[in-house]
């Protein structure tokens, strides 16, 4: 049986994460929001972070609120709600800075993929580091599934979905983040004597 981890702790901050994204879809602030390259030129810096938190359409939304549940079975009791705070903001201003900086020819940008290819990488990073074999399985699969998406190009068939370009950049880039935050878990900080 399948035990899910229900607790307010684990439960309330991917709600909140859900919440907030519907609630700035139900508004239409994405001409407010959005990673908009020219406006982003005339130093509107906001849209690097808010443009991960609104969607092209419900079905892109529902599609990020799939991976949000998909990561909170996986890897819930992985993090703190300070955790999943802190790895969020993270992982939504290194996503927004990574496509600034890096990918030039996307010009509008929405949504969480980026963000939580990121919280999936730091994910099967922990299970591993707690003896899950489960955590190896995802770290590889995750990694093909990336390889492969920047080998064959975006899905056409998501993106008429969702009316909009999936941006695979960002998925590589906030999986680059994860494998970042990843890092203390790897090299933890020594204690003093």
């Amino acid at each position: 049986m399948l035990d899910l981890p229900f607790d307010k702790k684990y439960i309330l901050p991917p709600l909140c994460l859900i919440l907030l994204s519907t609630l700035l879809m139900l508004f239409n602030n994405n001409a407010l929001l959005e990673f908009n390259r020219s406006l982003i030129e005339q130093h509107q810096w906001w849209r690097l972070f808010s443009s991960q938190f609104v969607h092209a359409n419900w079905t892109h939304l529902g599609l990020n609120v799939l991976g949000i549940v998909f990561i909170w079975i996986l890897h819930a009791e992985h993090r703190s709600p300070v955790c999943f705070a802190l790895h969020t903001l993270f992982l939504a201003i290194w996503t927004g800075t990574g496509i600034w900086l890096f990918c030039p020819d996307i010009n509008i940008y929405t949504g969480l993929s980026g963000l939580l290819h990121g919280v999936i990488v730091w994910g099967a990073i922990k299970d591993i580091c707690v003896g899950m074999r489960s955590g190896a399985l995802l770290f590889i699969g995750i990694w093909i599934k990336l390889g492969w998406e920047q080998w064959q190009g975006p899905s056409a068939d998501v993106g008429a979905l969702i009316e909009s370009r999936v941006a695979i950049e960002a998925h590589l880039i906030g999986a680059l983040g994860g494998l970042l935050l990843s890092a203390t878990l790897l090299y933890p900080p020594k204690k003093g004597n």
